[in-house]
């Protein structure tokens, strides 16, 4: 952890003001066109039929958003003051979606497999995004005296954790000419956020000409965990052990 904080970073904080705005602008593009198109077709079909931990989860991960949204802007309105008295709020709140986050998607899996047979392989993907979430938001807090660190780590985590709203629209048009097999998987699940987290290490390097350390480290976290997930979608053994996670 010291040797990711460790070192000598330029500052650029009227750039870096700038730029984690746009950052953020772009997570909400990516969520509001997945969650928004994806919850428009559904309330039209079947109306409010989601279980009520789906609206707890959903509220949770909209008000995480508010609450970095005004963290980001108070940064840069000179009011760090603010910023970490509510930071407080904000772990209080990733920890509450840490536990809503896999419990919403068990129960859903659990409906639909009920439904359709469908199996909950997708699990991989759900918990490994809240496992890297963790790990990125959770080091982002352990280095919030570093602000270089703090806020990179931070921006991936939100950045990580909003690719199924990427998924559910922006993400389907590149995938839609792969085809179905791994590659085309990990542009559906993956590439809007990835995208993001990429553009963020650009943004470094044209203006710093170099990255980050704790943006390497946490993107070596994301690829991991990305590969781990991709891994056990086919894998057999997954599937029997995400059947008993949803009790069947």
């Amino acid at each position: 952890m010291t040797a990711i904080a460790s070192g000598y970073f330029p500052a650029q904080p009227r750039a870096d003001r700038q730029a984690f705005l746009l950052f953020t602008a772009l997570v909400w593009l990516g969520v509001l066109s997945g969650f928004g198109t994806d919850s428009f077709r559904h309330l039209r079909k079947f109306g409010l039929d989601y279980p009520w931990i789906v609206h707890v989860h959903a509220v949770a991960f909209v008000g995480y958003l508010m609450l970095f949204t005004t963290q980001v802007a108070l940064i840069r309105n000179g009011r760090p003051d603010i910023h970490r008295k509510l930071g407080i709020a904000g772990a209080a709140l990733a920890v509450v979606m840490l536990v809503l986050g896999p419990a919403a998607a068990i129960v859903v899996h659990g409906i639909r497999y009920a439904a359709t047979g469908d199996t909950p392989e997708f699990l991989a993907v759900q918990l490994t995004d809240m496992l890297g979430f963790a790990g990125l938001t959770g080091a982002g807090l352990l280095l919030r005296k570093t602000s270089s660190a703090h806020k990179r780590l931070m921006l991936m985590g939100l950045i990580y954790i909003s690719d199924a709203g990427f998924g559910r629209f922006l993400n389907g048009f590149a995938a839609a000419p792969i085809g179905d097999g791994l590659a085309g998987t990990a542009v559906a699940v993956y590439l809007g956020s990835d995208l993001l987290m990429l553009g963020l290490g650009a943004y470094d390097l044209l203006t710093r000409g170099r990255l980050h350390p704790a943006y390497i480290a946490g993107l070596a976290w994301v690829l991991l965990l990305q590969a781990t997930a991709l891994s056990l979608l086919p894998n057999a053994a997954w599937k029997a052990l995400t059947l008993h996670m949803i009790g069947h």
